[in-house]
């Protein structure tokens, strides 16, 4: 699948594949669908996986971390700084609650830190967020959130947006870098964000709670390629800066884009974070030929968030994680939006990779976090 031709050959699958879900979409089946949490059966299959989560904000312990013992799942616990939302608006206190997990998960969990970039106009801002990274890599954060308010909300003072690759950033990035830690960049949105409101989109729901982060109708607001180009130019300037693009590097709805992507910077891999109905969309013999070209690219995470107070139980929780596994392992039958949808029953190789392999080669430590002080 490497080659040229095959390339070619998996573009116009995947060209043949759009133009199949525009026009019926899925094969059909009569099998009835499956969902909830784990059969012990499923769990068995599950656990052996050694599973990894590697997008994840979870923010109290218990009963969290039961559920990651009872799963053998570990996680990648993400800080984000939001002004916006009552919940990520103090760095200090988000920390402290996910180390709070982190130290009582016994190794089931792993943090990711992050940096304000409201502040990024003030004096020596650069050598101050370096040092607050640099306190969390000696308590033991493997990695570095960079959300999408750089791009879709922050400006300077002469009104243009905050953009990944300005300037300001350059030395925090070489800082990352020469720590071997990782940048989770979730940059820009999906393109439901830009595009009229449409009830069968995925993000529908998202965009009508949230209107702040919906860009369509707005004026002056950057386009979504000119913020993915920012993104870009950081990976072209930091060929040593691993970066792991958030929910399917925000190219989501454009496989064939984020495949290029994947081919032409080898610093750059994805999560799956809340874009599994994004691939459970597209017909089945498309995603088992993506998934295969990309096997060590791809790298599972959920997005899901537990806090005091959350109000998504534990078996909801475990759910998650559940119909995404039959949708990866099994040929069943899920549902997505009323739709039955059959799994890919992708061969064991292939979802050690995703579960296991390449969250350990592209976030080096997460499995390594029992000493986190």
């Amino acid at each position: 699948m490497g080659s040229e031709g095959n390339m070619k050959g998996f573009v116009l699958l995947l060209t043949l594949g759009i133009a199949t879900v525009i026009s019926g979409g899925q094969e059909p089946t009569t099998k009835k669908a499956v969902n909830g949490p784990f059969s012990n059966e499923e769990m068995q299959r599950f656990r052996a996986l050694s599973p990894i989560d590697v997008h994840a904000h979870v923010f109290a312990p218990d009963p969290f971390i039961s559920m990651l013992q009872k799963l053998n799942l570990h996680i990648l616990d993400i800080l984000v700084v939001d002004d916006m939302s009552p919940s990520h608006r103090d760095l200090n206190k988000e920390r402290s609650e996910a180390l709070t997990v982190v130290h009582a998960s016994n190794g089931y969990a792993a943090l990711c830190t992050s940096f304000d970039p409201y502040s990024f106009n003030q004096p020596d801002y650069a050598r101050k967020v370096i040092r607050g990274l640099n306190d969390d890599f000696a308590r033991g954060a493997i990695a570095v959130k960079l959300w999408k308010n750089v791009g879709m909300e922050i400006k300077d003072a002469s009104g243009h947006y905050l953009m990944a690759d300005n300037p300001v950033f350059a030395p925090i990035y070489q800082d990352i870098a020469s720590h071997r830690k990782t940048l989770v960049a979730h940059l820009a949105d999906p393109d439901s964000g830009w595009q009229p409101p449409n009830p069968a989109s995925p993000d529908y729901e998202y965009y009508r709670d949230h209107p702040s982060a919906y860009m369509y109708g707005k004026q002056g607001v950057p386009s979504k390629e000119e913020i993915l180009r920012a993104r870009d130019h950081v990976l072209e300037q930091n060929p040593e800066l691993r970066v792991v693009g958030a929910h399917l590097g925000s190219m989501e709805s454009n496989l064939t884009e984020l495949g290029r992507h994947l081919d032409k910077y080898p610093n750059f891999a994805v999560d799956m974070a809340a874009r599994m109905p994004y691939l459970e969309m597209q017909p089945r013999e498309t995603m088992i030929a993506f998934v295969t070209k990309f096997q060590d690219r791809l790298i599972y995470g959920t997005d899901v968030g537990f806090s005091r107070g959350s109000s998504e139980t534990i078996g909801e929780l475990e759910a998650v994680y559940a119909n995404d596994w039959r949708y990866l392992a099994t040929a069943d039958t899920i549902m997505y939006k009323s739709k039955p949808v059959k799994g890919l029953d992708l061969p064991e190789t292939v979802l050690r990779k995703i579960y296991h392999d390449n969250a350990v080669k592209w976030f080096p430590g997460i499995l390594n976090t029992a000493a986190m002080k």
